[in-house]
């Protein structure tokens, strides 16, 4: 309180006066005051913890203190958001089922040779498209029944659906059913939107739900995987 009286005092008083004073002086009154801020434990920390994040404080700094306080700023804005991106793909996995077995759901085994069971887990978005898109490829035509868990899928766009819409049309082609299990509305209005609807896959509630249609498929031979 003190401080932000005694300076508008001076704007008042002095102002006219601080026009001869040496823009040198000011600069180091400037870089004093910009040094006293900064939180250097934080920053030692940001570089043994995060190389990343580490390269966009240095780009940043050295755009703003060489080139301009608005080159900086867009600089690490885009780089920050090139990590992200990186960062957000890194978190989506395809894994089986087997690794679900802590929980408590066991409607199908992996041990079944006609059943092959996935889940997606994470944001699936263009940065991750093309490995998740890799991955499915290498499984989804090599059972009868390719059931894809998407109940940890948080959001998806339309490269991740292409993704989607591809694997689908490789496994219909191969007679293999597909089954999307937990699919949340927000997802499966952009699926169906590139024609992963009712017609060309089964969507089941959950994977309870998924086993028994398999079940009731198994049980009933004249029943094609054209029809889905």
């Amino acid at each position: 309180m003190l401080h932000a009286a005694f300076l508008l005092i001076f704007m008042l008083v002095a102002a006219p006066l601080a026009r001869f004073i040496p823009l040198a002086a000011l600069a180091g009154v400037l870089a004093v005051v910009a040094w006293s801020m900064i939180e250097k434990p934080a920053i030692r920390a940001l570089f043994r913890s995060s190389r990343g994040d580490a390269v966009i404080l240095t780009v940043t700094l050295l755009l703003v203190v060489f080139r301009d306080l608005t080159e900086g700023i867009v600089a690490g804005f885009a780089l920050g958001a090139v990590l992200f991106i990186d960062r957000m793909g890194r978190d989506v996995a395809v894994s089986p089922y087997d690794d679900y077995n802590a929980r408590s759901e066991h409607p199908i085994v992996n041990t079944d040779p006609d059943t092959i069971v996935y889940r997606i887990s994470g944001a699936f978005f263009f940065g991750a498209a093309t490995t998740v898109g890799s991955v499915l490829d290498r499984i989804a035509d090599r059972a009868t029944n390719f059931v894809l868990d998407l109940s940890e899928v948080s959001y998806i766009d339309l490269s991740a659906a292409n993704v989607l819409e591809s694997t689908v049309r490789r496994a219909r082609s191969r007679h293999v059913r597909v089954l999307l299990t937990g699919v949340a509305p927000e997802v499966k209005s952009i699926l169906a939107a590139h024609r992963i609807d009712e017609n060309h896959v089964i969507y089941c509630a959950d994977l309870d739900a998924a086993a028994e249609m398999i079940a009731n498929a198994a049980a009933r031979p004249d029943a094609g995987t054209d029809k889905h």
